[in-house]
């Protein structure tokens, strides 16, 4: 039970993450956050990508200590953050949310795409032509 909630990744190896952000003149790549309870949980390991809500992600300001769900299914009222619409057993909904914490206080880019592959951060997979066609 235990080899579950362990993260799968070399914890030795680096692993480069970049921000989403605004179109800049300057190409400075910045990391993406990393989410402090990853290797403590399995949710993120979920094959699925839920519903595009949007094609562009939401800035949010995010406390240091602080729990939070973000929303994996898309049909949160209160995107990104869960609801917990997905406990509606009517809609039959297989996605689970995505806790999370961040390491330090302050604005965090999260995937409203649903299709990034650092959850809950965005990545800029909401840039890829089949994303952007898919929400008019």
């Amino acid at each position: 039970m235990l080899k579950l909630l362990k993260n799968t990744r070399n914890p030795y190896q680096p692993v480069q993450r970049i921000y989403c952000s605004s179109t800049s003149k300057k190409d400075t790549q910045k990391t993406i956050p990393k989410n402090v309870l990853e290797t403590y949980q399995t949710a993120q390991l979920q094959p699925e990508n839920g519903a595009i809500y949007d094609k562009k992600p939401f800035k949010i300001h995010l406390d240091q200590n602080k729990l939070y769900s973000w929303c994996l299914c898309g049909k949160s009222k209160s995107q990104p953050i869960c609801d917990g619409t997905h406990k509606n057993e009517f809609l039959k909904i297989k996605l689970r949310p995505i806790r999370f914490k961040v390491e330090k206080t302050g604005d965090y880019w999260l995937c409203n795409c649903k299709h990034t592959k650092h959850r809950p951060f965005c990545d800029g997979t909401h840039k890829e032509q089949h994303i952007q066609d898919a929400v008019k």
